[in-house]
């Protein structure tokens, strides 16, 4: 059986590998957050952004796929939304401008969006029928929040 492992230490291809960037959307750095959520604030703007700029530009040279998924009701009520979102209270309706992508690191023209109404992008979107239509055998995961549902996109994708 031990034939049959891929190795953990394989190359990465750009033709087969994308970067999925997890809800790095304006709903993340409302203004409110600067006074109530110091640190996460300089997090954002002074490690991640800086970081997924570096990135987007490695990976756009390579010619890898780039796509997004923000959360973002397919309702303007939210009545489609994950339980956890309703009990969480987390709610950007359909066209909000709140779930639309931080203009740092904004998508190019082709690059794909993919709102979703969960933590799970794999269970409230399309992205593994999408992956999988790209040749997509490769996914590099970064955005917010690390322990939720970038976690959740990192497991799932594994599975």
């Amino acid at each position: 059986m031990d034939n049959d492992r891929l190795p953990r230490d394989r190359r990465l291809g750009p033709e087969r590998t994308a970067v999925l960037l997890v809800d790095v959307q304006l709903s993340e750095i409302v203004p409110e957050h600067e006074q109530e959520k110091p640190d996460y604030w300089r997090m954002i703007h002074e490690r991640a952004l800086p970081a997924q700029q570096r990135l987007l530009a490695a990976a756009r040279e390579r010619r890898c796929e780039v796509l997004y998924t923000v959360i973002e009701a397919l309702t303007a009520d939210g009545r489609d939304r994950s339980l956890d979102h309703k009990l969480s209270g987390i709610l950007v309706p359909k066209g909000s401008p709140l779930a639309r992508v931080i203009p740092a690191v904004a998508p190019l023209a082709d690059e794909i969006v993919l709102p979703k109404t969960s933590s799970g992008v794999f269970n409230s979107t399309a992205i593994d029928y999408v992956l999988r239509n790209l040749g997509i055998d490769n996914l590099i995961v970064c955005g917010f929040l690390t322990d939720q549902c970038v976690d959740m996109a990192v497991r799932d994708a594994a599975d």
